[in-house]
């Protein structure tokens, strides 16, 4: 039986990440953008499914005011279909609300309707458009989540305790 945790990305990680991120996606972020990610932007949080220890899955939101805002969530290709994809967007809002945020926005591919899916299954609903948004000047659907789970400041992974 496998070992399955859900836990905050660590330097350690950004390689894995970094791999899933380029098999997943036609213009990757880069290596040394999910370090500064994860080392820098103290806006970012970033969260690892690890299956028997090896990431299988990712997901990163900034925290702008009141706002989560996703900016990546990747399954890696043969983990794809087995739940991880919701396994981490559930935590990551669990987390944004555990650190104030009232609701959440992402932008996804007008064409990706298995992650337009799951995200309506969460509770996300259709908000508008950005034309041409992608490099193939594809449209990207905005999506908003507004009802959030109870929040508890006391989970936040990087509450400051004096």
């Amino acid at each position: 039986m496998s070992t399955i945790t859900v836990g905050l990305m660590t330097v350690e990680d950004v390689d894995q990440v970094a791999q899933i991120e380029s098999t997943c996606f036609p213009r990757p972020w880069s290596r040394k953008s999910f370090l500064d990610e994860v080392t820098t932007n103290e806006a970012a949080r970033y969260l690892v499914v690890r299956e028997d220890g090896d990431v299988v899955a990712y997901a990163g939101v900034w925290l702008v005011i009141d706002e989560g805002h996703i900016t990546n969530i990747a399954v890696r290709p043969d983990r794809q279909g087995m739940g991880y994809g919701e396994m981490v967007t559930r935590a990551l809002i669990q987390m944004a609300a555990d650190c104030g945020m009232v609701w959440m926005t992402l932008e996804v591919r007008r064409s990706n309707e298995r992650a337009q899916a799951l995200y309506h299954k969460l509770g996300f609903i259709d908000v508008g458009y950005r034309k041409r948004y992608y490099e193939n000047t594809e449209d990207a659907l905005i999506m908003a989540l507004e009802h959030m789970p109870q929040g508890d400041p006391e989970h936040d992974p990087l509450l400051v305790r004096e």
